[in-house]
Order: C-alpha cells, then structure tokens, then sequence
C-alpha cells in the first residue's frame, strides 16, 4: 500500500495544494451526542464533530512540534464534545514513546516512526497487539534567523550542517556569502540553537543532513542532538524563543512556531533552480510524493529528504499519533477514535492549516480514517 509515483501521484499533488488553502469545512459524522466545535448546537459556523457515545479525558503526551496542532484540535473537540477532553503533556517525542510504552497514557505524538524496538516494548501494554503510527500532523521544519539586515537568508544542506556543528562559525563565512550574493551579513559570531530534548525534530533535520550535506554531518540521525557546541533549548517553543531574544542566532523550528513569534525563515537551494522557500505550499509538494513504508494499519512514511524538485521544500516531518491496534483501554477507546477522526477530518486538517501546519494529502487522510474504526 504506498502512495505511488505515477500519474495518482499527480491528481495527489494538486490535491495536496488544495488542502493547504481551501480545505472544505465539512462534517466528520454525526450521532445523538454531536454540538458544534464551539460549544452551541448545530452552529453554521462550525463544523460538526461526533463525539462519540462514551465521553472521556484522554492523556497524551510527545511531539512538541505538533503542539500548537493539538491546542488547536483539544480546544475543538472539548468545546464540542462534553464530558470528553485532550490533556497533552508535550515533552519531546521520546519522552511520549517511553510514557506510551509504559501504559502511561492512551496515544503519544513522535515526529519519527516507533522503531522495531519499540513496537516490541509496546506489546506489553497493547495486550493483544501492539503500537501503530498514524500520520496526522505535517509540518515542515524552518531554519530560523535572527541577523540585523538579513532578509532573505539562503541556505544549502551543507552549509546549514557546518553551521549546527560549529564548523561555520561567523555569519560573513565564504560558504555563506557565496550562497548570499549581495547580502550584508555581519562580521559576527553565530549564535547556533539546537534542542536539548530527545526529539523527533532533532531527528528529521539530522536525515535532512546525512541525506544531502556530502558528509559534513558526520553524526548519526537520531533525537538525541550530537553536533558540536551551541546553545541548548527545551522544546521548539524553547529554541525559537531563544533566537527571538539572541542577536545573530540561528536554530530550527517548526512553521507553526516560525510564524507565531515572527521568525524569519531561510530558503533552502536543494538543486532546484531557485532556493525553495519554507511554505505550507511548498512541504506540500514534497508530501504528495510520500510512500506508505508501514504494514497493514501501520501507516509510517518514507520522506524524500534529498528532492531535488522545484517548489519542493526538503526539511519536513510528520508527527504520527502512536496508538493500540488492539489492546486500548475500554473506557477511553470510544473518545479515542472520536477524536482521531476529528483530527483526520477535512476540517480538522484544515483547522490546524490555517495555522502554519501542512493539511495531509486527501489520499493519505483517507487511509487514517480507514484504520481509526478497526482500533480495538
């Protein structure tokens, strides 16, 4: 089952395109126990969300990438569904995995896949089964600035791994200004942020890196950060903090948290024949081109971090909520599916669009909401 690159795959791109700025607001069902997403009754304004016939507070934690996603979603589904309600703890994609393998809480959010290592702890608590990745967040990773007269910073893979490794260390770099012609870039220090948290971030900016920097990242891909020196930070809140605050920083950072505290972004020259900007639009098109690398209700992804196409934007993730297949507890299964099928919806992709996530391809969606009901 892969999302094919053929001619679906362009029917898919378009798509894709569409969802990021026009998704419908359409209903995802209804029952006895449906209200609007803000609080009335069969409210025009909002769309419809079915709550489901067993109310109940859900725990979760991980992925803070997905967190202003999940503000967006509990805050719908609360208002809308009552007696139900969202408590996500955040902490960092590998702090969710290890609460969810120890029974802590009923989904956990990680930017990267359970490892075959993982799959087999969460046996001990999915009795029956075991944990599945369902793709629910798109986001795409910005590498953030802050320089005094530094607009429209380019950046390649290569450049951007010395920089985080500390083998670039002044803004007015020959490497840097080659890929600036014209730039006034400071004779200054750069302040590299990274995350200091185990991360799923940390983890699909390192594939970027080993993908594309002709072995200037020497470090594994992994959530723990092992480049050399920076400053540290927890959380993508933490790290775009810092560099709204730092003169001459540089870290990374989800859209979501790009635009909230008016960072700007890097372009990124992957080969194309101009530097791709960090656009919704632009992580779009590299979605549209994702493959299923999972089995059966397992839908993990294989991301193309090394495209080369125009309008394509490299550095993306997706933020997979980790549930049972079998083996979720019974009291909260109903408002699990409730809630997932809510976030999977036309509306609730488009509700988290609007605020510098990336809506999933229409065909992906599709698979998700064909899993959520065999959850047991």
């Amino acid at each position: 089952m892969k999302l094919q690159r053929n001619g679906r795959s362009k029917a898919l791109a378009i798509g894709a395109m569409a969802l990021v700025s026009s998704l419908s607001l359409a209903a995802c069902g209804s029952d006895e126990n449906n209200t609007s997403a803000s609080g009335g009754s069969g409210s025009a304004s909002a769309p419809a969300i079915a709550c489901g016939s067993k109310p109940a507070a859900l725990i979760s934690a991980g992925s803070t990438a997905q967190g202003n996603a999940i503000d967006v979603w509990k805050n719908n589904f609360g208002a809308a569904c009552s007696g139900s309600s969202i408590n996500y703890g955040g902490g960092g994609s590998g702090a969710g995995v290890q609460q969810f393998n120890q029974g802590k809480i009923q989904f956990a959010g990680s930017d990267s896949p359970l490892k075959p290592a993982e799959v087999e702890d969460s046996k001990k608590v999915c009795t029956g089964g075991q944990g599945i990745n369902l793709p629910l967040v798109a986001g795409l990773i910005s590498i953030v600035y802050n320089v005094d007269g530094v607009d429209n910073l380019v950046l390649d893979g290569a450049t951007a791994a010395k920089i985080f490794d500390s083998q670039i260390t002044k803004w007015n770099d020959p490497a840097i200004a080659a890929l600036n012609p014209g730039a006034k870039l400071p004779d200054a220090d750069i302040q590299a942020v990274h995350r200091t948290d185990d991360s799923g971030t940390n983890e699909n900016l390192t594939k970027y890196f080993a993908k594309v920097s002709n072995g200037a990242w020497s470090y594994p891909a992994a959530k723990a950060w092992a480049g050399k020196g920076g400053q540290g930070a927890n959380g993508s809140a933490g790290v775009a903090a810092q560099v709204k605050q730092v003169k001459n920083s540089i870290s990374y950072a989800e859209l979501s948290y790009a635009q909230s505290n008016n960072l700007k972004s890097a372009a990124i020259a992957t080969g194309a024949s101009k530097p791709v900007e960090a656009t919704a639009a632009n992580a779009a098109t590299t979605f549209a081109k994702a493959k299923i690398a999972g089995t059966g209700s397992d839908l993990a992804l294989t991301l193309d971090y090394g495209t080369k196409e125009e309008g394509s934007y490299p550095i993306v993730l997706v933020t997979y909520e980790i549930v049972c297949d079998k083996g979720n507890k019974a009291d909260t299964l109903d408002a699990l599916k409730a809630f997932l099928t809510y976030a999977a919806s036309d509306a609730g992709q488009k509700a988290v669009g609007d605020t510098g996530y990336v809506a999933l391809p229409k065909e992906l969606t599709d698979k998700v909401n064909a899993v959520i009901p065999t959850l047991a």
